[in-house]
Order: C-alpha cells, then sequence, then structure tokens
C-alpha cells in the first residue's frame, strides 16, 4: 500500500470555523452555472436554440433552483438517504454536506424545462436540446469535487493510480479496531489526518486501495459527454428533440460503464442503483429520438 497516493485534500476551499466555510462541492456547482450560462447564450445567439439570449439569465437561474438543486436533492433523499431524512428531517435542507443524485437532477430539469417551455411560450425539445449539452460541464466539476471530498470512492483495486480514502471510516469504523486510533471520534480522525503524517500512517496501513472512479465519471459524464453533444449541436442538422435523447441515452451507456469501477451503495434486482436507474434514462432517451424524427422541426440555425 505503500506505493499508492492516501486522500488528505479538504473539502474547504476556506474554512472559517470548524466545520463552516466555502466548501469546493458548493463552488463546484456556482462555476457550473456560470459556465453553463455562458455556453446556452453562446447558443442562442448562434440560433441553435429558440430561446431569446436576453432569456438566458432568468433561465438558468431557475433551471438551477427548481432543476438541479431540488430535482437533485430529492432524488438522493429517496433513492440514497430516506432513512437517515426520517430520523434528522433538517438533514433534507443541509446540501452543504454533499448529497445530490445526478438522476434525480437530470429528471428535476426535463420536467422545469417543460414547464418553462409552456410559460415562455418556446419549443420544450429545443430548449432541452441546448441545455443538455452545457449540463455535462457540471457533471464534470461536480465529479471533482465529489473527488476532492473523498465521497463516492471507487472498488477495491491493485492499478497504481489507486487512491486510499480515509473517508472510507465513515463506512467501516471497524477498520480502526486494531490500531491506536480505536475509539476515537471519525470525523476528528478525518480532520487530524489532514494535516498530521503520523495518524495518515496509521490509516495507510488500514486502509484498501480504491479506484478514484470520481474522476474516471468526471472525464466520462462530463469530458467525453460535453465533447460529443457540442458537436451534435454544432456540426450536425438534427430536428429537435434528438440531442435530448442522445444525450440520455449517451449519459446512461458511459455511467452504466462507469459504474463498473465505483463501490456500489446500493444496488436494485441484483444490480448497482446507478445501473438500474439509467435503464429507464435509455428508454427516455429512445422516446424523445423516436418523437425528433416523427415530427421533424429544426432550429434556424440548424444546416439542413
Amino acid at each position: 500500500m505503500e506505493s499508492h497516493w492516501i486522500h488528505r485534500l479538504s473539502p474547504f476551499v476556506w474554512e472559517i470555523s470548524d466545520g463552516v466555510g466555502i466548501r469546493w462541492y458548493g463552488v463546484s456547482y456556482v462555476l457550473s452555472f456560470i459556465l453553463g450560462a455562458r455556453l446556452y447564450k453562446y447558443l442562442s445567439i448562434k440560433r441553435l436554440n429558440p430561446m431569446h439570449p436576453g432569456q438566458v439569465a432568468d433561465f438558468i437561474t431557475w433551471a438551477a433552483v427548481f432543476g438541479v438543486m431540488m430535482g437533485g436533492r430529492i432524488g438522493y433523499v429517496l433513492l440514497y438517504d430516506m432513512e437517515r431524512a426520517l430520523a434528522d428531517p433538517w438533514s433534507v435542507f443541509r446540501v452543504w454536506e454533499g448529497g445530490m443524485a445526478s438522476h434525480g437532477g437530470i429528471l428535476g430539469l426535463v420536467l422545469f424545462t417543460f414547464v418553462w417551455s409552456r410559460r415562455v411560450a418556446v419549443s420544450w425539445r429545443g430548449i432541452g436540446d441546448s441545455l443538455v449539452v452545457v449540463a455535462p460541464i457540471g457533471m464534470l466539476l461536480v465529479r471533482i469535487a465529489n473527488f476532492i471530498n473523498g465521497e463516492l470512492y471507487g472498488r477495491v483495486t491493485s492499478v497504481s493510480w489507486a487512491v486510499q480514502f480515509p473517508t472510507e471510516l465513515r463506512d467501516h469504523p471497524e477498520l480502526l479496531s486494531a490500531t491506536s486510533l480505536a475509539g476515537h471520534p471519525v470525523d476528528e480522525v478525518l480532520r487530524v489526518a489532514r494535516t498530521d503524517d503520523s495518524v495518515l500512517a496509521i490509516l495507510r496501513g488500514v486502509l484498501p486501495p480504491r479506484h478514484p472512479s470520481q474522476l474516471y465519471e468526471a472525464a466520462l459524464e462530463g469530458g467525453v459527454l460535453f465533447l460529443a453533444l457540442w458537436f451534435l449541436r454544432t456540426r450536425c442538422s438534427l430536428p429537435r428533440g434528438a440531442v435530448t435523447g442522445a444525450f440520455f441515452v449517451l449519459y446512461a451507456a458511459l455511467r452504466i460503464f462507469g459504474e463498473q469501477f465505483r463501490q456500489p451503495e446500493d444496488y436494485n434486482f441484483g444490480m448497482p442503483r446507478g445501473v438500474f436507474l439509467s435503464i429507464f434514462l435509455v428508454l427516455i432517451g429512445i422516446a424523445f429520438l423516436a418523437w425528433a424524427f416523427s415530427r421533424p422541426e429544426f432550429e434556424v440555425g440548424c444546416k439542413k
């Protein structure tokens, strides 16, 4: 294990006091919305989006609040943290601690864009096609924040780039039972380990090396997906709804592949929950593609 890097990154950009400060997780969302808004406006200017450029700022702001934040948080609570939410209802609102489900955020955006399209009288498929293009930017940044937080780590492996995650102690505190740290609060051990090499050395001896699956997912669900969708949106003449359908299918495929390296949080019908939920996204994507090509409409900026 001596050859593997042990994670000691702080979740804080700036920690004002114990447990309070500006976190990388929050910064990743803010940057996602800023970059997403700029790219979305660019697509509007190029007339690859039915929305007027002047409407973009309001749209992205409300999409962030009602689609991403509320959808992601509600999805996480329903899918992964219902037991804790029932025992401690206020935990639902502590989003700075992490806990957002990408599947919930995606479906939240689908519902939000439907309502918004009716409100401003623009094509639902049209505004969705551009939104799914910029969404992977957020996925990339949030997955990097997941890595910094040491959460959603991967399966045990022996590859040379594997990482030992002290945050695993939250799930397996028994790893400390045979060490001099036995009996110490896990959160205190994690805090001290970031600066104390002697504590880190003890943890190095008991923590298994794991895939840094957060970075794999950042590259796949963020980088690869963005490049593919950007090409489809800006270089291909596709009817409204086709890029949205491609997003659902490609995201699901990349997520299923990435799940092979990620430590499953739960299972459904013998499959990791992320894989199980992604199957439904494939079906939604196929439905959008069928709708797009059966009733073709094109943006003004598309080359027919």
